[in-house]
């Protein structure tokens, strides 16, 4: 007995000792230094400087966390419309975040009134800019319905605050997504005391307004030429007060400037950019097999983002209710009035209906939703089954010739894109780097991409044409190619339409091309048979509607979920 027990103090003791060890290991080693060189971080007399302390990336605005997995993408349990285009296959998604609700009315008429503000209508040379965002509120329009209500009132109405926006075609929405980026950045900043109080109100101008990407490429022009906006100050740690910028180079001789002047990436402040969800995340999320996980597998394949194979609750204090706002039957929108109908005759007030498991809102019903994917009828898996995404373009910033990023600090050197339909929409605003296609020097002997315009990698080219191998003649777009959509032109002068010519040939074969793209999701004008999450419809992307709106999400940084997971014993 007293072996055993002077054995057990000994095993204390050593485990105390080395414990305590690793403790004063652990000490020593952040009082010494880099790991790498031993140099001291954040040292107040400079140095490099990194923000240490930093925990986790906090969920931004409207967004919650969508912890990533596998999942079978694409899988339905009815095709009734002999598509064929969605094949079950295996694919993982990185973890990221997704907007809570569809982007609403009122969200959408802040970036209206920033725009407005910022670039004024009512001046010509800005006109463009202001016009290009707008929706488009005559698609409520019907030859034999009366919808004038909706046409004049839904967009701006406070009735119809919190209600999904419609009428965005996808480019739309991908520049409300950009705008979205810079002004939380924006916020961020000022929070944090590296922009001037007030600033992104009181100092805004259409020549002055802060980008993410200029900012961190060079701070001083992140509001343009006034640099009184950008606040130089030190790292937390430094007793250094914080001084403005007089000009590009920094204080007077006579003032010592302080360390860290600039928010950077390394500070961990700044967010990635919202953007809109690949359709692999879109249908990930809502699919949330998160909800019947049950050891490392799930239980079975939901038809509907929610459990069970019918649209009406079975919980006892809410049975019989709809989950979602579709379309029941003919001429059936919302159900017998006074009754448990889904309490919609349209689109109805988001949150209305119950969260799936990921605590999103309205992922089946109320209306469907843009994603980022150009569409084809068949998902490449053989290439690749991470983080799937058809439609990558990949650009740099245009460096001038004393290889500096070219700022676009006016409002003439903005690029418009003229879109079929004849509507003028601004893809780069006065603050942002001017952005080009990568080249020889970025795709040189590299192996996972080859040029810019991957749209349409293994898809599209000789060997996937109707007619190959017939004379070894390479179909156009005018021949017997597989993506053969109609060609609409539009003739733009100074800024005018002057002239659209609609394609009326009758040789095409196919309305899919490179500016089609998906949307998921059923809507208030749906069966039910589309609020499959697996479901999925294409679009032109200069077109609106008003059954599709959409909703943000932002890639996740650092570590795939926030707590630490254990199996279960």
């Amino acid at each position: 007995m007293k072996t055993n027990k002077n054995f057990i103090i000994n095993v204390f003791l050593g485990l105390a000792l080395l414990f305590g060890a690793a403790s004063c290991s652990k000490k020593s080693s952040s009082k010494s230094g880099s790991s790498a060189t031993g140099w001291k971080v954040n040292d107040k007399k400079g140095g490099f400087q990194y923000n240490n302390k930093y925990k986790k990336q906090d969920a931004a605005p409207g967004l919650v966390m969508v912890e990533g997995g596998t999942f079978t993408m694409g899988k339905v349990q009815d095709d009734v419309m002999r598509d064929w285009n969605n094949t079950a296959n295996q694919q993982h998604v990185a973890s990221f975040y997704m907007d809570e609700t569809e982007v609403t009315n009122l969200m959408y008429l802040e970036y209206l009134d920033w725009t407005k503000r910022v670039f004024p209508a009512d001046d010509v040379k800005y006109e463009k800019i202001y016009l290009g965002i707008l929706p488009d509120t005559l698609v409520w329009r019907n030859r034999l319905g009366y919808n004038e209500t909706y046409t004049n009132h839904y967009l701006r109405h406070p009735a119809y605050a919190s209600y999904p926006v419609v009428g965005v075609n996808w480019i739309q929405a991908v520049e409300f997504s950009k705008w979205r980026t810079e002004r939380v950045n924006e916020n961020a900043l000022e929070k944090a005391g590296y922009l001037e109080k007030d600033a992104k109100i009181l100092k805004v101008t259409a020549e002055k307004t802060f980008n993410t990407e200029a900012y961190l490429n060079s701070p001083s022009k992140a509001f343009g030429e006034d640099n009184k906006t950008i606040v130089l100050r030190g790292p937390k740690n430094s007793k250094s007060k914080d001084i403005k910028v007089a000009g590009t180079k920094g204080q007077p001789a006579t003032t010592k400037s302080p360390t860290g002047v600039y928010a950077q990436r390394t500070s961990g402040i700044l967010l990635p950019e919202y953007r809109l969800p690949t359709e692999a995340e879109w249908e990930y999320a809502a699919a949330a097999d998160v909800g019947q996980r049950y050891y490392n597998t799930f239980k079975g394949q939901k038809k509907y983002p929610w459990s069970g194979s019918y649209t009406r609750s079975g919980k006892r204090q809410t049975k019989g209710d709809q989950l979602a706002n579709f379309k029941q039957s003919k001429g059936d929108y919302g159900g017998i009035a006074g009754w448990s109908d889904d309490g919609a005759d349209i689109t109805n007030i988001v949150k209305s209906y119950p969260p799936n498991d990921f605590g999103l809102y309205d992922m089946a019903g109320n209306v469907a939703e843009w994603v980022a994917d150009v569409y084809r009828p068949m998902v490449d898996d053989e290439v690749s089954d991470f983080n799937y995404f058809r439609g990558n373009e990949y650009e740099k910033n245009k460096l001038d010739n004393k290889g500096k990023a070219i700022i676009i600090t006016d409002v003439k050197d903005v690029k418009y894109e003229i879109l079929t339909n004849g509507k003028i929409i601004a893809r780069s605003l006065p603050g942002q780097i001017t952005q080009t296609p990568v080249d020889d020097n970025e795709t040189y002997l590299r192996q996972n991409f080859d040029k810019s315009y991957e749209v349409n990698y293994r898809d599209g080219d000789k060997q996937s044409t109707n007619d190959f191998g017939n004379a070894g003649v390479i179909p156009t777009n005018d021949s017997k190619g597989m993506y053969n959509s109609p060609i609409h032109n539009v003739t733009v002068a100074a800024g005018v339409v002057i002239k659209k010519d609609k394609d009326v040939t009758n040789t095409r074969t196919t309305l899919v091309n490179d500016k089609v793209r998906v949307y998921k999701g059923g809507s208030w004008r749906d069966r039910a048979y589309w609020m499959d999450p697996a479901q999925r419809r294409y679009f032109p992307q200069d077109m609106a509607t008003d059954y599709i709106g959409f909703r943000c999400a932002m890639s996740k940084v650092g570590p795939k979920a926030d707590k630490k997971k254990r199996a279960r014993n």
